[in-house]
């Protein structure tokens, strides 16, 4: 398999069109006669996604898999979050796909187990882990195969489950992934101490928490403020309350934890703009946890259905981004002048606003559109 891979001349060639449109490659006759023009863009196109998202394998005898499998595997940055927070004797990932999570997770681990159902793309892994210097067991067969004839015990296992149907359509629901978590929950706690899975960031929490047995904790896990996975971690022994994590990577901002029932025991107090606005990040908005945040922290809403908070006085540690503001009239609003736009439950958009008031967009400067209890407002960062 991929026998050219070490051939000096083709890689030289891959090197040389990093940066080459693709689909102008393709309609191109291959200089190689054992190589297509489809395999060699195959691992441009690798090339360039490891650039952004797994640069430890930008390394010569690497082999990359189809597009598909390269888009599904997660960023290096979340992996490395991920393999923080497990060890142990025995790891066990039963969804490897292209390895890129398989590979840092089990980092504190001595015995590491991968099985993937797809035979190229787990010969790809293994080669691939061949070349870095790392060991593990690989076995190609069908996870509930695996789970069926399996006799073994391991500390940790790990499921990033298929988020996409037969149709190739989106799916969330964990009845509804490949393989159906709910079905092999039990299964899976009888021979782990701890079962980790990643989820998409759309599905519900409320939901998790209904469907899933022995929860200890959930990390919502953003890369500079977009939310890019939910991790569920199911423990065999744990009765008590469930630990939810933010996290905001590559961000100055430190990560919030809270207990996944304290929403419902805490109340927010309201305000008018203060001096400070405060508006949390996407992994706070994603938790939900609008009550607990004004409690937390001290700080007043604006709007039950406004999710901006206010003080007088700047908090430290907050979990998004803080502005000195002050309230202004629309009249006051010169046109051309260059703003960024934000719109928080106002009718009009960042596109509407900037057309309506003819302002540019950018700069250091905000103006937020939003509303407080006595109604509309436009805050204007100082």
């Amino acid at each position: 398999m991929y026998s050219w891979h070490s051939n000096e001349e083709i890689q030289k060639y891959i090197a040389e069109n990093l940066n080459t449109d693709l689909h102008l490659l393709l309609l191109k006759k291959s200089k190689f006669p054992d190589v297509s023009m489809q395999e060699i863009v195959q691992q441009i196109k690798g090339k360039q996604v490891a650039q952004k998202k797994f640069q430890f394998l930008l390394k010569d005898g690497i082999i990359f898999p189809p597009q598909l499998s390269l888009e599904q595997s997660s960023s290096d940055k979340t992996a490395v979050y991920k393999s923080q927070l497990l060890k142990g004797e025995k790891f066990l990932d039963l969804t490897s796909g292209f390895g890129i999570d398989a590979y840092y997770l089990s980092e504190n681990f001595n015995d590491i187990t991968l099985v993937e159902q797809n035979p190229e793309l787990l010969k790809i892994v293994e080669h691939n882990w061949a070349v870095l210097g790392k060991k593990a067991k690989f076995i190609n067969q069908k996870l509930e195969d695996f789970l069926t004839q399996n006799t073994e015990s391991f500390d940790v296992i790990y499921l990033d489950p298929a988020r996409r149907d037969h149709q190739k359509n989106k799916v969330f629901l964990l009845e509804d992934l490949s393989p159906n978590i709910l079905e092999i929950q039990d299964n899976l706690l009888s021979i782990s101490m701890q079962v980790v899975i990643k989820l998409s960031p759309l599905i519900d929490l409320k939901y998790l928490v209904y469907v899933l047995k022995n929860i200890s904790r959930i990390d919502i896990i953003a890369v500079k403020n977009d939310v890019k996975e939910i991790l569920v971690f199911l423990s065999k022994n744990h009765l008590g309350e469930i630990i939810c994590n933010c996290v905001n990577l590559e961000s100055e901002e430190n990560a919030y934890s809270f207990e996944i029932n304290a929403e419902k025991n805490a109340s927010a107090e309201y305000s008018e703009p203060q001096r400070f606005i405060y508006i949390p990040n996407n992994t706070i908005l994603k938790a939900g946890v609008f009550n607990l945040i004004s409690e937390k922290f001290q700080i007043k809403k604006l709007h039950s259905n406004t999710h901006l908070y206010t003080s007088e006085y700047e908090i430290n540690n907050f979990p998004g981004r803080v502005f000195e503001m002050e309230v202004v009239e629309a009249k006051e609003i010169k046109k051309k002048e260059q703003f960024n736009i934000i719109s928080k439950n106002h009718p009009l958009k960042p596109e509407d606003i900037k057309k309506k008031y003819q302002l540019k967009d950018g700069g250091n400067r905000y103006l937020i559109f939003t509303q407080s209890k006595k109604g509309k407002i436009i805050l204007k960062s100082l």
